[in-house]
């Protein structure tokens, strides 16, 4: 029985995904530890995967209310501290894997893996395009490089660089003539379309993350509800404490729901562009209207890329109300929206990304 390892770290949406390829290994009778924060331990048991905790990892909690300049440099810390590999080396050194895979963003493990001549893979859970371009313009890959850890020669020293994501919508897809380089699709749970209640139903959803600025947006939103013919479906997540929020009557304010049960049901879903959440919309047939919430990830470009293939709209997430409004009004009546989001979610559906991504994993152990 192959014994594969993934070593993550909650970054949001990297979770359920990262969880959700652990799954289809197991089911396919492989074992799949997880090596991560202590935070994630109830989270991969229920999974049905085995937990390893980190020793030396530096302390990440994505919940907080960060700065942008407090999550940056959180961040940074979590990418490029040596203890993620040595801890990594001490798992595999006790118990050895067949196949290892790093979240894209551990450089330090990816570092450790190489050194050691491990089998192993760089996991990526957004675009290609956009963590590329992040790392190689903006300030994590600069400080990246300057610790010895370019991101790109270390995703280069995997054995398979694998996205779970479009390549048709990656920025880097359509370029990419880089055999090492996989796209499986998206990794997600839809089953069919959505089917539209009257009134509509909108969830909303914004980062899990403390993100400055996000609670701010969530109350422009309910308010904007306020006087609308729709039902308000809203999830604010660990980071955001419902209490004190305005909510008008139609309206629920909830701190989790899972999206699988709501979306079904829902016109339209109002997001900040992280991968996951993004995604799971658009295999559902959903329109969208984005506010990104930071600039330090990959929101920005999925938000653009959405609307430039007509499937939603994308404003600052410092957008007036009055636009706020004027925007999902535009995206509810709007029969373009809709049929572009129905034609590309028949696409994204038609694929099972967790499928295709187990079958590179076991792909990969074969051939050693």
């Amino acid at each position: 029985m192959p014994d594969i390892l993934i070593v993550t770290f909650d970054a949001g949406g990297n979770v359920p995904l990262t969880l959700r390829l652990g799954r289809e290994l197991r089911r396919r009778g492989n074992r799949v530890r997880v090596l991560d924060h202590e935070a994630q331990c109830t989270a991969v048991a229920e999974a049905g995967l085995e937990f390893r905790a980190y020793r030396n990892s530096p302390p990440w909690s994505p919940h907080q209310d960060h700065s942008t300049w407090n999550l940056a440099t959180t961040v940074l810390a979590v990418m490029t501290n040596p203890g993620i590999g040595q801890d990594l080396l001490e798992v595999v050194r006790e118990d050895p894997a067949d196949l290892v895979i790093i979240d894209c963003m551990l450089f330090d493990a990816l570092d450790a893996a190489a050194r050691a001549g491990l089998r192993h893979v760089a996991l990526f859970p957004t675009f290609y395009g956009c963590l590329d371009g992040m790392f190689r313009r903006g300030p994590l890959g600069i400080a990246a490089r300057l610790k010895g850890l370019g991101p790109r020669r270390l995703w280069r020293q995997a054995d398979l660089a694998l996205v779970c994501s479009d390549r048709d919508l990656d920025p880097a897809g359509r370029r990419s003539h880089d055999d090492h380089l996989v796209w499986t699709g998206a990794v997600h749970d839809a089953k069919r379309p959505a089917v539209g209640r009257t009134p509509p139903r909108v969830l909303v959803s914004l980062s899990t993350g403390g993100l400055p600025g996000q609670r701010r947006v969530l109350q422009n939103i309910l308010d904007v509800a306020e006087g609308m013919d729709i039902e308000l479906v809203v999830t604010t997540g660990p980071a955001v404490d419902p209490v004190g929020l305005r909510t008008p009557t139609n309206a629920t304010v909830h701190r989790y729901i899972p999206h699988n049960e709501v979306m079904p049901t829902c016109s339209a879903v109002v997001g900040h562009g992280g991968h996951g959440t993004t995604f799971r919309a658009l295999a559902h047939g959903l329109p969208m209207l984005i506010l990104p919430m930071s600039a330090l990830t990959d929101q920005r470009t999925i938000g653009k890329t959405v609307a430039a293939v007509g499937a939603g709209k994308v404003l600052r997430k410092t957008a007036h109300p009055r636009r706020i409004r004027g925007a999902l009004d535009e995206l509810l009546a709007a029969e373009s929206f809709r049929t572009a989001a129905a034609t590309l979610g028949a696409r994204i559906r038609a694929t099972d990304g967790a499928s295709a991504a187990a079958d590179q994993f076991l792909r990969l152990i074969d051939r050693r």
